[in-house]
């Protein structure tokens, strides 16, 4: 789960974590008075989107004046700001922060992930502040520099100096470095993150360090625990596809391509998309309707995937375990009679209670292609999709 920038920063002054003042507005009146109480004679106009890079989209201005304040919020709310993280179809801004201006002195980058590989939280920090990490990775990677927390001692003071001094930082800088790490590293593990980002952290002219951005992902497996994050939900934000499917407690992701794909298991529908791929298609959507999902499901994550004017074809591929292969049958025989057909359905059944499934959708009227494997499934949908 993601929230703003705003919202984040909220969850930073909670847990010590020093940020500049900002107001949240959802109007260009009140992004006025925003940047009339916070005073001064320099205020920053952001954009308010779940998605990075939103300064070179044209998201993130600066003011001097009240009349640039509202010249910004104007031209900013309402827009349809494109980053290289929103893809081409961009995203439509619908609310501010104001902020006041920073005294910056440089720039850096600060990150925490989940690193698999270790599992440890680790930091990533950067002399490279205010540009995309990603580049910096590629082109010059002996700038990004790791300290990988062993989660049974936390943080370390020598780790957060190491990081700091590694960052060119001295005396004064490099404490107040050390205490902006353990604020962080407590709102990444008390509120169950997957990623902490934070670019540019900026150290200003009287030595102190401040998170100029934020950006704060969420475990979702772990929100049931986190019901002050849940309240950050911007659902304007998500597809609307996601958010039904999250109703019904279904793993579903949009694709740009045009091959429904309802599958049980991450792994197995991880495999269905790249075997149509290999065959030369394009899923539509990641959808895994897990392992113990009843008809009511199943019906569900079908509606969701006809939903979609872009789905010119439906592979139903289940490997039944805990998941009998009547109760798909039944679940896609049920969709079937409330929405309708009016696609090629391919469907794969393997497992338990495979011959009653099969039999269910062989005594239906359905027009049904039935696949013997996952590769013949591919196969046939891409087959039918293409005339």
């Amino acid at each position: 789960m993601k929230i703003h920038e705003y919202q984040a920063k909220d969850i930073f002054r909670k847990f010590g974590v020093r940020v500049p003042r900002g107001i949240p507005a959802f109007s260009v009146d009140e992004a006025v008075k925003a940047a009339e109480e916070l005073g001064g004679e320099l205020w920053v106009v952001k954009a308010q989107i779940h998605a990075g890079g939103r300064g070179k989209g044209g998201g993130v201005k600066l003011a001097r004046s009240l009349d640039e304040v509202r010249e910004h919020a104007e031209a900013i709310l309402g827009m349809t700001l494109i980053t290289h993280q929103t893809g081409p179809e961009g995203q439509k801004v619908s609310r501010l922060y104001i902020e006041e201006g920073a005294d910056i002195a440089h720039e850096f980058y600060l990150g925490a992930v989940v690193d698999r590989s270790t599992n440890r939280i680790t930091f990533m920090a950067s002399t490279e502040g205010g540009v995309e990490i990603e580049k910096v990775a590629e082109e010059t990677p002996e700038k990004i520099l790791k300290a990988a927390v062993d989660p049974a001692v936390g943080l370390s003071g020598y780790q957060a100096r190491e990081l700091g001094f590694g960052l060119g930082l001295t005396g004064k800088q490099v404490r107040s470095f050390g205490k902006f790490m353990n604020g962080l590293y407590k709102v990444f593990t008390e509120k169950d993150c997957s990623l902490a980002e934070i670019n540019p952290l900026v150290l200003t002219n009287d030595g102190e360090i401040i998170a100029l951005d934020a950006k704060l992902n969420f475990d979702s497996n772990a929100l049931y625990r986190q019901k002050d994050v849940m309240e950050y939900r911007d659902l304007d934000e998500e597809d609307p596809h996601e958010i039904e499917a999250s109703k019904y407690g279904l793993s579903f992701i949009k694709l740009d391509g045009n091959i429904g794909c309802m599958v049980n298991g991450a792994g197995l529908a991880m495999a269905t998309m790249d075997i149509i791929k290999h065959y030369g298609g394009e899923p539509a959507n990641f959808l895994d309707v897990g392992g113990g999902a009843n008809e009511e499901k199943v019906a569900a994550a079908f509606q969701i995937i006809t939903a979609d004017p872009a789905v010119k074809g439906i592979f139903v591929n289940i490997f039944g375990g805990i998941m009998k292969c009547d109760v798909i049958a039944n679940g896609v025989l049920a969709a079937v009679e409330k929405v309708g057909l009016s696609v090629p359905l391919v469907v794969r059944l393997e497992g338990t209670n495979v011959e009653l499934g099969k039999k269910i959708l062989d005594e239906s009227d359905l027009n049904i292609i039935s696949a013997s494997s996952m590769a013949d499934g591919a196969e046939k949908i891409l087959a039918a999709v293409n005339g």
